[in-house]
């Protein structure tokens, strides 16, 4: 060992950084650190929401997972996570990225194809449903849901569309589906028994006003019959 910290207490990070390289981010996430690094906050801030609403469940599954950078969040907190986008090329930067010490399955998959084979006792999606067009949300959900077993819980998430205002243009050309507060549960409500609203600005979520909410999340139980 080469390396030596000045202060002992700190030696551990040369011995991890020999032992298992020095992690990088994931070419998603990359551009976030380059372009605005306190959005990484506020997306890891939502993958540790998830994590601690998850907590305990069996076999998770992640739709739009990106780069797929902070599914350690949530794996952290569930037995088994499987990770999906419909582009390869994301999945493929994932898995070249994979550590064995903490296992999670990518997968690269369209939910508006169809649904995944699983038993999936939970599942996520977060800055997803805004990309997809409104005539296919319903299809979208409704194969998240074949995926599910029937006590299952979804965690979807999406910037409100009162945000918006405030968008750079391509992020705005690229969400063609924001929704306000109560359509955002109203379009949920359609699909599950029991949706509960949650609203967030930068890290910090709550449950107030969802005109003020940049961020919102539906936690959602109990399917409804297709």
């Amino acid at each position: 060992m080469a390396d030596k910290t000045r202060d002992p207490v700190n030696q551990v990070t040369v011995e991890i950084a020999e032992k298992f390289g020095v992690t990088r981010l994931g070419i998603m996430n990359n551009q976030v650190w380059h372009e605005d690094p306190r959005r990484l906050v506020f997306t890891m801030a939502r993958y540790k929401f998830v994590s601690k609403m998850l907590s305990g469940r069996k076999n998770v599954l992640e739709l739009g997972c990106g780069d797929g950078f902070c599914a350690r969040i949530v794996r952290q907190e569930v037995a088994a996570l499987t990770c999906t986008d419909y582009d390869p090329l994301f999945i493929k930067d994932m898995e070249s990225r994979q550590d064995p010490a903490w296992k999670i399955t990518a997968k690269c998959h369209d939910m508006l194809v169809g649904p995944l084979d699983g038993d999936f006792d939970a599942a996520y999606s977060l800055d997803v449903l805004e990309h997809i067009p409104k005539e296919d949300e319903n299809r979208f959900i409704e194969n998240i849901k074949r995926s599910l077993t029937a006590s299952a819980a979804l965690i979807v998430g999406m910037p409100s569309l009162e945000s918006q205002a405030y968008a750079s243009p391509p992020s705005r050309a690229g969400h063609i589906n924001c929704k306000t507060g109560p359509d955002f549960k109203a379009t949920m409500e359609r699909h599950f028994e029991n949706v509960f609203l949650f609203t967030m600005n930068d890290e910090v979520v709550h449950t107030g006003f969802t005109k003020m909410a940049h961020y919102l999340l539906a936690l959602c139980t109990s399917k409804k019959s297709s």
